[in-house]
């Protein structure tokens, strides 16, 4: 089984920045992604930013020129730097990671509250 675990997050003003990270401990084949999904109130989980294991990315539209995924794979783990963030980025954040086994996991998810 594979346990991830989140950090980082918090209650931010608009325009502020937060980081989080996500570290995978336990039985962990080759990873093949991980990324950040959210989930605000009433809304449907969504993915905001992925990282594959040669490096590419993908983000969602909402989040581009903002937030930044990294990985430092060896450590299973990745960070997500979010800059100028906005009421809108109100959400659970949660950290998921794609196996190259098939293994599809989530962590419990990290509260980000960006409010005045």
């Amino acid at each position: 089984q594979v346990q991830l675990v989140e950090s980082g997050g918090g209650l931010v003003q608009p325009g502020g920045s937060l980081r989080l990270s996500c570290a995978a401990s336990g039985s962990i084949s080759s990873i093949y992604a991980m990324g950040w999904y959210r989930q605000a109130p009433g809304k449907q989980r969504e993915l905001v930013a992925r990282v594959l294991r040669g490096g590419s990315t993908n983000y969602a539209d909402s989040v581009k020129g903002r937030f930044t995924i990294s990985k430092d794979f060896a450590k299973n783990t990745i960070y997500l730097q979010m800059d100028s963030l906005k009421p809108e980025d109100t959400a659970v954040y949660y950290c998921n990671q794609n196996g190259l086994d098939g293994g599809d996991y989530w962590g419990q998810g990290i509260q980000v509250t960006v409010s005045s």
